[in-house]
């Protein structure tokens, strides 16, 4: 299929796009570069320039006729969407909806949409699946549900099929070393411990170690990117033959604590990784993970990557091969 990435000169998306290219999609990158970069770009890729806020642009890549698109361009920041909500309202959802019409506009039938397991909220209980009451916390869980439930309309209205893929803490690189573009600003647990292993922070601050968990530190549900990008295209292959849309967890169903990740990442890396306790954060459940009971039956989907030497390895790979270019 010809397939357009929006928003595939990022971290999630590259790896999307390189898993599409290996099972023998012909893709297309759209994306605006303000987070995506372009040494994750693929030279067999076609690639616009554009942002997903200017609907003339939209109309222009639709125009070239597309198959099917994956949607990964929201920005994605919980607590900055607590104090920015216009901003993720513009984006997100207005962003959104300029993509859903020029997609039907030009009859494409088929998207993949990167949601979040933020639409569910605090855990009513463990492991969530996908009936699981859905009450977000935050602004951008907001966001990424209501743009499921535009979604449904566009399926109902329009016959736009769609699989939208609820994960968790997506973290990693691919293990063959490309694409290795690092995260701008990260704010993720895994990203921040690797800053301090190569002297960019001093430390790490760890929010809270009185939980009622193994070790008193949260415990969360880490999935590798190249875990995830297999099952952006299972789900595409999944809506393209059953013509049926599809909601779906996408989980490693493995629990790992702060200090777990951490014990780890000194292990690997042979770096001391300073660390101090802070307080613990408002709305920060002490466990979070998922079942993917459901991916595993309608995707025949399992994470092969995610145990945490390799989550850990694959990550400190890609800040050396960074820093070694400076």
């Amino acid at each position: 299929m010809k397939v357009l990435v929006i928003g595939g000169a990022g971290y999630i998306g590259s790896h999307v796009v390189k898993e599409l290219m290996k099972k023998g999609h012909t893709v297309t990158v759209f994306d605006n570069l303000s987070s995506g970069l372009l040494q994750n770009l693929f030279p067999e890729n076609g690639f616009i320039a554009g942002d997903i806020l200017h609907p003339e642009t939209l109309d222009a890549a639709f125009s070239r006729g597309f198959d099917a698109f994956v949607h990964l361009a929201a920005f994605k920041a919980a607590g900055e969407s607590m104090v920015l909500p216009e901003k993720y309202s513009v984006n997100n959802i207005t962003g959104t909806l300029n993509i859903l019409n020029a997609a039907v506009a030009h009859g494409c039938k088929y998207m993949v949409f990167s949601s979040s397991a933020a639409v569910f909220g605090e855990p009513q209980q463990l492991p969530i699946d996908e009936n699981h009451p859905k009450n977000p916390e935050n602004y951008y869980g907001f966001t990424k549900l209501e743009i499921e439930r535009f979604m449904d309309w566009y399926d109902k209205l329009k016959g736009l099929k769609f699989a939208s893929l609820r994960y968790f803490n997506a973290a990693g690189y691919d293990v063959d070393g490309f694409p290795c573009g690092l995260e701008q600003k990260p704010a993720n647990l895994l990203p921040v411990i690797m800053e301090v292993a190569c002297g960019m922070r001093d430390k790490l601050q760890i929010f809270g170690d009185d939980y009622d968990t193994r070790d008193g530190t949260c415990i969360r549900d880490y999935v590798h990117v190249s875990d995830l990008a297999t099952a952006h295209v299972l789900a595409l292959d999944y809506i393209a033959s059953k013509n049926e849309s599809l909601k779906v967890n996408l989980g490693s169903e493995i629990g790992v604590t702060v200090k777990e990740i951490l014990e780890a990442a000194r292990r690997i890396t042979g770096k001391p990784i300073p660390a101090d306790i802070a307080p613990r954060r408002a709305g920060d459940p002490a466990c979070l993970y998922a079942t993917s009971a459901y991916a595993r039956e309608k995707l025949n989907w399992k994470p092969v990557c995610s145990d945490i030497d390799t989550l850990v390895g694959s990550t400190w790979n890609a800040y050396q091969k960074n820093l070694n270019k400076k």
